[in-house]
């Protein structure tokens, strides 16, 4: 049901180019040009406002780019659509999580694996594989006895784990996972990097936006660091965090 796993060959999957967003006269994101390899986490860090989510925005087709470009393996995505991001496996988790509220929680992950697929009928076996996709999502989060409660009747670390269920109950190849840990208890944080770490293992690629510099010491494989829009570093996880200029940006000391 997974993808193979790539880990260590550093095969790149997406390729982004002097990207460009501006907004008014402020730039959102500025001429950020990096790789997402297969394998691995990439972990987006840099104070509020530094870009993070639009470049997700920018990549998943709900904003559109001023300039620049974006390569999914290989080929052109400049004028995705959010919908045909998800059918070409790249699917993310938002802040705000935008669950179904009055959906089961079933109904809530069967609704992203709809979301990425062609609208064709279903054979008995095609069926079948797709709800065995949502017993494993629902077992890995821990919801399966959690089935049939609405989202909105979820506590909020069962609602973070519903978002992630979602995406895991895809088989999407890139993950665009947006503070999916912020908030979360000290149990269900390490329950959350205990699933990341296993997926990553069966081959998903993740690219995180995380404030959290536990959870960014404790799962990064790489470290992109963003600051009002411009990428000042991408590298190795102690090469960014023990930067003395980075730590300043980071901790809001800059002069």
């Amino acid at each position: 049901m997974m993808v193979e796993n790539t880990k260590g060959t550093e095969d790149v999957l997406m390729e982004i180019r002097n990207v460009d967003k501006a907004f008014g006269g402020v730039k959102a994101v500025d001429n950020v040009s990096m790789d997402l390899r297969a394998g691995i986490i990439t972990t987006l860090v840099g104070p509020n406002g530094a870009g993070k989510t639009t470049l997700f925005n920018l990549i998943t087709g709900e904003l559109s780019k001023d300039s620049g470009s974006i390569k999914w393996l290989g080929q052109p995505i400049n004028r995705i659509k959010p919908f045909q991001a998800a059918r070409a496996g790249i699917l993310r988790t938002f802040q705000d999580l935008r669950l179904f509220s009055e959906m089961s929680v079933e109904e809530n992950v069967l609704t992203s694996i709809e979301a990425g697929s062609l609208p064709l009928p279903q054979t008995g076996n095609q069926r079948a594989a797709r709800q065995e996709r949502v017993e494993y999502a629902l077992s890995r989060t821990g919801l399966a006895d959690k089935r049939k409660t609405r989202a909105k009747d979820l506590a909020y670390a069962e609602r973070k784990f519903l978002s992630m269920a979602r995406v895991m109950a895809t088989e999407a190849r890139l993950w665009l996972l947006d503070e999916p840990a912020s908030g979360l208890d000290p149990h269900s944080y390490e329950k959350f990097l205990e699933i990341l770490r296993e997926e990553v293992k069966q081959g998903v690629t993740v690219c995180i936006i995380e404030h959290n510099l536990d959870i960014v010491i404790g799962i990064s494989d790489r470290i992109a660091f963003l600051d009002r829009g411009r990428l000042l570093a991408d590298d190795e996880p102690q090469t960014v965090l023990n930067d003395p200029a980075l730590r300043a940006i980071y901790f809001g000391e800059r002069a």
